[in-house]
Protein backbone atom coordinates (compact mmCIF):
# COMPACT_ATOMS: atom_id res chain seq x y z
CA UNK A 1 0.00 0.00 0.00
CA UNK A 2 2.83 2.42 0.82
CA UNK A 3 4.16 2.14 -2.72
CA UNK A 4 0.82 3.25 -4.15
CA UNK A 5 0.55 6.14 -1.68
CA UNK A 6 4.07 7.25 -2.60
CA UNK A 7 3.13 7.13 -6.27
CA UNK A 8 0.11 9.38 -5.76
CA UNK A 9 2.06 11.73 -3.49
CA UNK A 10 4.71 12.07 -6.21
CA UNK A 11 2.07 12.67 -8.88
CA UNK A 12 0.35 15.34 -6.79
CA UNK A 13 3.69 17.14 -6.44
CA UNK A 14 4.07 17.05 -10.22
CA UNK A 15 0.52 18.23 -10.72
CA UNK A 16 0.67 21.39 -8.65
CA UNK A 17 4.04 23.20 -8.67
CA UNK A 18 4.75 25.90 -6.12
CA UNK A 19 5.95 29.41 -6.84
CA UNK A 20 9.25 28.66 -5.07
CA UNK A 21 10.74 25.37 -3.87
CA UNK A 22 13.78 24.39 -1.82
CA UNK A 23 15.23 20.90 -1.34
CA UNK A 24 16.53 20.21 2.14
CA UNK A 25 17.81 16.79 3.28
CA UNK A 26 14.96 14.72 1.82
CA UNK A 27 12.35 17.43 2.42
CA UNK A 28 10.92 19.91 -0.03
CA UNK A 29 9.94 23.38 1.19
CA UNK A 30 7.18 24.76 -1.00
CA UNK A 31 6.23 28.45 -0.96
CA UNK A 32 3.40 30.20 -2.80
CA UNK A 33 2.41 33.18 -0.65
CA UNK A 34 0.01 30.84 1.19
CA UNK A 35 -2.27 30.42 -1.85
CA UNK A 36 -3.04 26.87 -0.72
CA UNK A 37 -1.69 24.65 2.05
CA UNK A 38 -0.50 22.12 -0.53
CA UNK A 39 1.69 24.64 -2.35
CA UNK A 40 2.90 26.30 0.84
CA UNK A 41 4.16 23.48 3.04
CA UNK A 42 7.01 21.11 3.83
CA UNK A 43 6.72 17.64 2.31
CA UNK A 44 8.92 14.66 3.08
CA UNK A 45 9.88 12.84 -0.13
CA UNK A 46 13.22 11.20 0.56
CA UNK A 47 15.60 9.84 3.20
CA UNK A 48 16.66 12.27 5.95
CA UNK A 49 20.02 12.28 7.66
CA UNK A 50 19.67 15.31 9.93
CA UNK A 51 17.72 15.21 13.23
CA UNK A 52 14.23 16.75 13.47
CA UNK A 53 15.35 19.11 16.25
CA UNK A 54 17.61 20.75 13.67
CA UNK A 55 15.36 20.56 10.62
CA UNK A 56 12.10 21.88 12.06
CA UNK A 57 13.61 25.19 13.31
CA UNK A 58 15.36 25.58 9.97
CA UNK A 59 12.03 25.31 8.13
CA UNK A 60 10.36 27.68 10.58
CA UNK A 61 13.06 30.27 9.95
CA UNK A 62 12.80 29.88 6.18
CA UNK A 63 9.04 30.41 6.16
CA UNK A 64 9.39 33.31 8.64
CA UNK A 65 11.88 34.91 6.26
CA UNK A 66 9.36 34.55 3.45
CA UNK A 67 6.56 36.00 5.58
CA UNK A 68 4.46 32.83 5.79
CA UNK A 69 3.39 30.43 8.56
CA UNK A 70 5.41 27.21 8.80
CA UNK A 71 3.24 24.36 7.49
CA UNK A 72 4.06 20.63 7.43
CA UNK A 73 2.13 18.04 5.44
CA UNK A 74 1.43 14.81 7.33
CA UNK A 75 0.63 11.80 5.13
CA UNK A 76 0.67 8.07 5.98
CA UNK A 77 4.27 8.07 4.74
CA UNK A 78 5.32 10.39 7.59
CA UNK A 79 6.26 9.00 11.00
CA UNK A 80 3.56 9.38 13.66
CA UNK A 81 6.34 10.44 16.04
CA UNK A 82 7.01 13.42 13.77
CA UNK A 83 3.35 14.40 13.95
CA UNK A 84 3.47 14.19 17.76
CA UNK A 85 6.64 16.30 17.76
CA UNK A 86 4.88 19.06 15.83
CA UNK A 87 1.85 18.83 18.13
CA UNK A 88 4.13 19.30 21.14
CA UNK A 89 5.61 22.39 19.47
CA UNK A 90 2.14 23.96 19.27
CA UNK A 91 1.22 23.00 15.71
CA UNK A 92 -2.50 22.62 14.99
CA UNK A 93 -4.20 20.41 12.42
CA UNK A 94 -5.73 22.21 9.43
CA UNK A 95 -7.24 21.08 6.11
CA UNK A 96 -7.63 17.35 6.69
CA UNK A 97 -7.95 15.92 3.19
CA UNK A 98 -9.13 12.59 1.79
CA UNK A 99 -7.47 11.10 -1.28
CA UNK A 100 -9.88 9.05 -3.38
CA UNK A 101 -9.10 6.72 -6.28
CA UNK A 102 -11.01 5.08 -9.13
CA UNK A 103 -10.09 2.36 -11.65
CA UNK A 104 -11.35 3.57 -15.02
CA UNK A 105 -13.75 1.48 -17.08
CA UNK A 106 -15.03 1.58 -20.65
CA UNK A 107 -18.47 2.71 -19.44
CA UNK A 108 -17.00 6.20 -18.94
CA UNK A 109 -16.53 6.52 -22.69
CA UNK A 110 -20.30 6.95 -22.93
CA UNK A 111 -20.43 9.70 -20.29
CA UNK A 112 -22.79 12.60 -21.00
CA UNK A 113 -20.73 15.80 -21.00
CA UNK A 114 -22.22 17.70 -23.91
CA UNK A 115 -21.96 21.05 -22.11
CA UNK A 116 -18.22 20.73 -21.44
CA UNK A 117 -15.50 22.32 -23.57
CA UNK A 118 -12.08 20.64 -23.47
CA UNK A 119 -8.71 22.13 -24.42
CA UNK A 120 -5.19 20.67 -24.07
CA UNK A 121 -3.76 23.93 -22.75
CA UNK A 122 -4.83 26.17 -19.84
CA UNK A 123 -6.04 29.49 -21.29
CA UNK A 124 -5.59 32.75 -19.41
CA UNK A 125 -9.37 33.28 -19.41
CA UNK A 126 -9.79 29.91 -17.64
CA UNK A 127 -7.43 31.01 -14.85
CA UNK A 128 -9.18 34.38 -14.56
CA UNK A 129 -12.54 32.63 -14.39
CA UNK A 130 -11.22 30.27 -11.71
CA UNK A 131 -10.15 33.28 -9.64
CA UNK A 132 -13.69 34.63 -9.98
CA UNK A 133 -15.30 31.32 -9.01
CA UNK A 134 -13.05 30.97 -5.95
CA UNK A 135 -13.31 34.62 -4.96
CA UNK A 136 -9.55 35.12 -5.25
CA UNK A 137 -8.80 38.83 -4.84
CA UNK A 138 -5.29 38.81 -3.33
CA UNK A 139 -3.19 40.74 -5.89
CA UNK A 140 -0.07 38.64 -5.21
CA UNK A 141 -1.99 35.42 -5.80
CA UNK A 142 -3.47 36.78 -9.00
CA UNK A 143 0.05 37.64 -10.17
CA UNK A 144 1.94 34.43 -9.31
CA UNK A 145 -0.68 31.67 -9.65
CA UNK A 146 -0.90 31.82 -13.48
CA UNK A 147 2.82 31.00 -13.65
CA UNK A 148 2.21 28.00 -11.34
CA UNK A 149 -0.38 26.60 -13.74
CA UNK A 150 1.97 27.16 -16.67
CA UNK A 151 4.73 25.34 -14.79
CA UNK A 152 2.77 22.06 -14.64
CA UNK A 153 5.16 19.64 -16.37
CA UNK A 154 2.60 16.98 -17.23
CA UNK A 155 -0.02 16.75 -19.99
CA UNK A 156 -3.24 18.52 -19.07
CA UNK A 157 -6.90 18.41 -20.06
CA UNK A 158 -8.62 21.71 -19.28
CA UNK A 159 -12.42 21.74 -18.97
CA UNK A 160 -15.04 24.43 -18.67
CA UNK A 161 -18.73 25.12 -19.12
CA UNK A 162 -19.90 28.46 -20.52
CA UNK A 163 -23.14 30.37 -20.25
CA UNK A 164 -23.69 33.55 -22.30
CA UNK A 165 -20.03 33.50 -23.26
CA UNK A 166 -18.76 33.35 -19.67
CA UNK A 167 -17.06 30.42 -17.93
CA UNK A 168 -19.29 29.33 -15.06
CA UNK A 169 -17.67 25.98 -14.22
CA UNK A 170 -14.11 24.63 -14.38
CA UNK A 171 -12.12 21.43 -14.06
CA UNK A 172 -8.60 20.26 -14.79
CA UNK A 173 -7.22 16.80 -15.51
CA UNK A 174 -3.48 16.13 -15.14
CA UNK A 175 -2.06 12.98 -16.70
CA UNK A 176 0.85 11.20 -15.05
CA UNK A 177 1.88 7.60 -15.74
CA UNK A 178 -1.32 5.52 -15.77
CA UNK A 179 -3.38 8.05 -13.78
CA UNK A 180 -5.38 11.18 -14.36
CA UNK A 181 -5.64 13.54 -11.41
CA UNK A 182 -8.82 15.60 -11.10
CA UNK A 183 -8.35 19.19 -9.94
CA UNK A 184 -10.01 22.63 -9.83
CA UNK A 185 -13.66 21.52 -9.88
CA UNK A 186 -15.64 24.71 -9.29
CA UNK A 187 -19.13 25.80 -10.31
CA UNK A 188 -20.61 29.28 -9.96
CA UNK A 189 -23.09 29.23 -7.10
CA UNK A 190 -26.22 30.02 -9.11
CA UNK A 191 -25.49 27.12 -11.50
CA UNK A 192 -24.90 24.45 -8.85
CA UNK A 193 -27.09 21.35 -8.50
CA UNK A 194 -27.53 21.19 -12.27
CA UNK A 195 -25.10 18.32 -12.83
CA UNK A 196 -22.30 20.46 -14.27
CA UNK A 197 -19.61 19.23 -11.86
CA UNK A 198 -20.61 15.66 -12.70
CA UNK A 199 -20.36 16.39 -16.43
CA UNK A 200 -16.91 17.93 -15.99
CA UNK A 201 -15.59 15.07 -13.85
CA UNK A 202 -17.03 12.41 -16.15
CA UNK A 203 -15.67 14.21 -19.19
CA UNK A 204 -12.18 14.50 -17.70
CA UNK A 205 -12.18 10.80 -16.82
CA UNK A 206 -13.30 9.98 -20.37
CA UNK A 207 -10.62 12.18 -21.91
CA UNK A 208 -8.04 10.63 -19.60
CA UNK A 209 -8.99 7.16 -20.77
CA UNK A 210 -8.61 8.23 -24.38
CA UNK A 211 -5.05 9.30 -23.54
CA UNK A 212 -4.19 6.01 -21.84
CA UNK A 213 -5.10 6.58 -18.19
CA UNK A 214 -6.25 3.46 -16.36
CA UNK A 215 -6.92 5.03 -12.95
CA UNK A 216 -7.92 8.36 -11.45
CA UNK A 217 -7.27 10.14 -8.18
CA UNK A 218 -8.50 13.31 -6.53
CA UNK A 219 -8.21 15.13 -3.22
CA UNK A 220 -11.14 16.56 -1.27
CA UNK A 221 -11.12 18.39 2.05
CA UNK A 222 -13.05 16.64 4.80
CA UNK A 223 -16.29 18.48 5.48
CA UNK A 224 -17.01 19.17 1.82
CA UNK A 225 -19.97 16.81 1.89
CA UNK A 226 -21.38 17.73 -1.52
CA UNK A 227 -18.07 16.98 -3.20
CA UNK A 228 -17.70 13.71 -1.29
CA UNK A 229 -21.17 12.63 -2.40
CA UNK A 230 -20.44 13.49 -6.02
CA UNK A 231 -17.14 11.64 -6.12
CA UNK A 232 -18.55 8.61 -4.33
CA UNK A 233 -21.43 8.47 -6.81
CA UNK A 234 -18.88 8.47 -9.64
CA UNK A 235 -17.26 5.39 -8.12
CA UNK A 236 -14.33 6.92 -6.24
CA UNK A 237 -13.28 5.18 -3.02
CA UNK A 238 -11.36 6.55 -0.06
CA UNK A 239 -7.68 5.56 -0.21
CA UNK A 240 -5.88 7.54 2.48
CA UNK A 241 -6.02 10.78 4.47
CA UNK A 242 -3.48 13.52 5.05
CA UNK A 243 -3.51 16.80 6.95
CA UNK A 244 -1.39 19.86 7.61
CA UNK A 245 0.20 21.00 10.85
CA UNK A 246 0.37 24.80 11.22
CA UNK A 247 1.76 26.82 14.10
CA UNK A 248 -0.28 30.05 14.30
CA UNK A 249 2.45 32.05 16.07
CA UNK A 250 4.93 31.60 13.20
CA UNK A 251 5.75 34.14 11.94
Amino acid sequence: METSIKKIEDMSLNAWPSHKMELYDGWILRFSYFYTHRTNSVEQFGVSSLPWREKIPYCENEYRRLGSPAVFKISPLVSTDFDYTLENRGYEIQHTTDVMTLPLSSSLLKADCEDVIFTPDIPDIWIESLFHLKGTTNPIHRKVVPSMYRAIPKETVCACVKRDGRIIATGLGILDRDYIGIYAIHVQEQYRRQGLARQICSGLLREGMKKGAQNAYLQVVQGNLNAHRLYTSLGFDHFYTYWFRVRPDNP
